[in-house]
């Protein structure tokens, strides 16, 4: 079948590219920007990639014809805490008006359990790109899950950080909430087993795993999955904007994000049917299997995706394609080279840096920049990076976003995400006569911009400085 792959390098998205690969599909990836989806050779060769943004107006004419199934996998919720909700209804909007052009047969949409008619925000946005996408020339299946449990997923990282670091947590009433968490290896089942099949079309159908717990007891079987002692004081009185806080200063997640989950997370989330799992004889596994796959994964250094790869994690939205050329106006530098005698070693370990390895030289200063950022309201170092040693076009790499990651050209172009009072970008390139070129550009903005590198380059001339030789002659 040919089949539309929306939201292709986000979380849900990229595990299930492979699978539809394996059936034999022809596959068309929707992306607004094609150097993002960071596929090997031989994968990009078997697809086709359609540059789209479904926010922008109507351009059908690099626009595919005659799919049969569309997935609509796209969601704009940690990106604001007031818009994303109509960011969501025009994207759902534009993309009927794309999907008749298409001849789109049958459309897959991923969404939310709903439980309560008192909704969040965020599930009153699902329910209505649910009813904007049922008036499309299309027939629609709509997937509700509720926390979706895996490597990499935004529920299990944030379980993970409050486990790893707190053994002892003050939390929230919403913790007694219930929830059915469901793996992501069984949703990767449920979105193809809808497939072309006429007796999903048109039907909405909630998917979940077998354990119906609440929030407190996920993060008790995750301390007794991992061996961790783990003792949790409940509190009646924190409100939703302190739970908030909460969460953006010990985990990963971004202000934005974790306003929208606690948000969710005072309505309960139960599947009310189990009729799909019958019909398509699948048996999910239980929450414990979930989390020991996903630890299996991380071990073996197998994690295909991240949320935090996602460019809603970005403070600069989706504009990031506008910085990739560095500007050479107006710009403040820290050039540095050093010949080098082993290029593939220095490439590794280019290839290796921030995350669990730190930044070669200087960690401490590395760390307390990030705390200062996560006071400021910036993205800190929590969300490390996916792989300790691959990275792609569009990945998290702690406070910085990878642009380019160009081995064959031996090139690293990462571009900053803390709060800065200007751009700034940080080069790594190996040349033709094997120097290491390490360059750090700053695109000051206004007095307060310039200030702030003068008053940085006591740091940088240690850091940099120490860093160049380290990736240099480090093994």
């Amino acid at each position: 079948m040919r089949i539309l792959l929306t939201g292709a390098n986000g979380y849900v998205g990229r595990r299930l590219l492979p699978e539809l690969l394996s059936q034999g599909h022809e596959i068309i990836c929707a992306v607004r920007d094609a150097n993002r989806l960071g596929l090997d050779t031989e994968t990009a060769s078997l697809i086709k990639i359609w540059e789209v943004d479904f926010l922008e107006d109507f351009n059908f004419g690099n626009c595919p014809e005659n799919i049969d199934i569309a997935y609509f996998l796209i969601h704009s919720m940690s990106s604001s805490t007031e818009s994303f909700d109509v960011m969501e209804a025009k994207t759902a909007e534009n993309f009927n008006q794309y999907s008749e052009y298409m001849k789109v047969r049958q459309v897959i949409y991923l969404s939310g359990i709903v439980n309560d008619p008192k909704l969040s925000k965020h599930m009153l946005s699902r329910n209505n790109v649910e009813k904007i996408l049922s008036n499309g020339k299309h027939h629609l299946t709509v997937l509700k899950a509720g926390i979706i449990v895996g490597s990499g997923s935004s529920s299990f990282e944030i379980i993970r950080d409050l486990c790893e670091k707190l053994p002892v947590m003050v939390t929230p009433r919403w913790v007694l909430t219930k929830t059915q968490p469901i793996a992501i290896r069984d949703v990767m089942k449920y979105l193809i087993g809808v497939q072309n099949r006429t007796d999903c079309f048109d039907e909405a159908f909630d998917i979940g795993g077998p354990n119906v717990i609440t929030y407190k007891q996920m993060l008790q079987l995750y301390a007794k999955t991992r061996g961790i002692k783990l003792a949790i004081v409940t509190l009646p009185f924190m409100t939703p904007k302190l739970s908030s806080y909460w969460l953006y200063f010990v985990t990963s997640t971004s202000y934005k994000l974790a306003m929208n989950l606690v948000d969710s997370m005072k309505v309960e989330v139960i599947c009310k049917d189990n009729r799909l799992q019958k019909m398509l004889d699948i048996k999910p596994i239980s929450y414990v299997e979930a989390i020991q796959l996903a630890f299996q994964k991380i071990e073996q250094n197998l994690v295909i995706s991240s949320w935090k790869d996602s460019l809603t994690t970005s403070r600069f939205g989706t504009n990031l394609k506008n910085y990739i050329q560095i500007p050479k106006f107006g710009c403040l530098k820290d050039s540095k080279k050093i010949k080098i005698t082993n290029p593939s070693q220095v490439l590794d370990n280019i290839w290796s840096i921030g995350g669990v390895k730190g930044w070669y030289y200087g960690n401490w200063m590395w760390k307390t920049r990030g705390m200062i950022d996560k006071l400021f309201g910036g993205v800190g170092l929590r969300r490390g990076r996916t792989s300790p040693t691959n990275l792609d076009n569009g990945d998290s790499l702690d406070f910085w976003r990878v642009l380019l990651a160009d081995r064959e050209n031996k090139r690293l172009l990462l571009f900053a995400e803390m709060r800065l009072p200007g751009e700034a970008w940080l080069e790594f390139r190996i040349d033709d006569d094997n120097y290491l070129h390490q360059i750090a550009t700053f695109r000051p903005r206004g007095i307060f911009g310039r200030l702030y590198w003068y008053s940085m380059l006591p740091f940088h001339f240690f850091i940099f400085n120490g860093m160049i030789k380290r990736i240099a002659f480090s093994e």
